[in-house]
């Protein structure tokens, strides 16, 4: 009887499960699977196959730095958030509840408006009559505007800013789970602030950091936008190298061949950091 009532429920389930099933089959899986099959044929039009674009794709030392430089750039984005979000979610944690409000309409605020502005008003603060470089002269700290727009410095500033949300939020929300009295008992014991940060929050506040930089990296790697507009030609990186080569120069297999290197490295970076988060759960 049991049986019976265990195996309608199981069927159930799978009539329940169905439609979504269906759905990633038809919009995810297989657009991949088509991605990876076009990065194997020799024009658009599947015509033969051939290995010719992988081959051209990682023979290149060019290529091969685009992929270098994409990777590098997802891993200075999650430094320099990582390095801005714990002293933020630091006070956020002491403050009180309507200050903690505030900050965290200031932490959501970006998320509230378009990428595209905010990328054109990094424009506006990174030229060399911008506002930073004003500020930079007016302060003594520069003889001269800086260039800043077209470099990587530039480009990492503004992911920066356009990234902290999603640092912010998983950090600020493990932190603020953690028992105060173990602070309090650290600091009893004769350690001073930046060893109980070391000993005491750093080790429990990882499974955030874990999770806002697993974000980071993701979206800083594939933000095409960013890098486009305040990278501009000058650097190039693996999403400016697919849109050129799928809508400038319609080689659609050697852009799926890129479009395949950008997901596997993705996936990589996002491995890695989930490896990070086991190995320090078990550390």
């Amino acid at each position: 009887m049991s049986g019976t009532a265990h195996a309608g429920t199981t069927g159930i389930e799978w009539r329940l499960a169905a439609p979504l099933g269906f759905t990633y089959l038809a919009f995810f899986a297989a657009p991949l699977l088509i991605l990876l099959v076009m990065s194997f044929s020799v024009d658009d039009n599947l015509g033969g196959f051939s290995t010719a674009s992988w081959t051209k794709f990682w023979g290149d030392p060019f290529y091969r730095g685009v992929v270098w430089d994409t990777l590098r750039l997802g891993l200075l984005a999650v430094a320099v958030t990582t390095l801005f979000a714990y002293p933020i979610a630091l006070v956020f944690v002491a403050s009180g509840p309507r200050l903690q409000r505030l900050l965290l309409f200031i932490i959501l605020l970006p998320l509230l408006t378009s990428v595209v502005i905010r990328t054109f008003a990094w424009i506006v603060i990174l030229s060399r009559e911008g506002v930073l470089n004003q500020a930079l002269l007016a302060l003594g700290l520069a003889s001269a505007p800086l260039n800043l727009l077209q470099t990587e410095l530039g480009l990492v500033i503004a992911l920066t800013q356009i990234e902290m949300p999603l640092m912010l939020l998983p950090l600020i929300t493990v932190m603020g789970q953690i028992d105060p009295s173990l602070s309090d008992a650290s600091r009893a014991l004769g350690s001073s602030r930046w060893r109980t940060f070391r000993k005491v929050i750093l080790p429990l506040s990882l499974p955030g950091w874990i999770a806002g930089a697993t974000l980071v990296f993701a979206s800083a790697t594939t933000a095409f936008i960013s890098q486009t507009v305040i990278g501009g030609a000058r650097l190039v990186y693996l999403p400016t190298l697919i849109w050129q080569q799928a809508m400038v120069v319609y080689n659609w297999p050697f852009a799926a061949v890129a479009s395949v290197t950008l997901l596997v490295a993705v996936l990589a970076g996002v491995t890695a950091f989930a490896t990070l988060g086991r190995f320090a759960r078990t550390a």
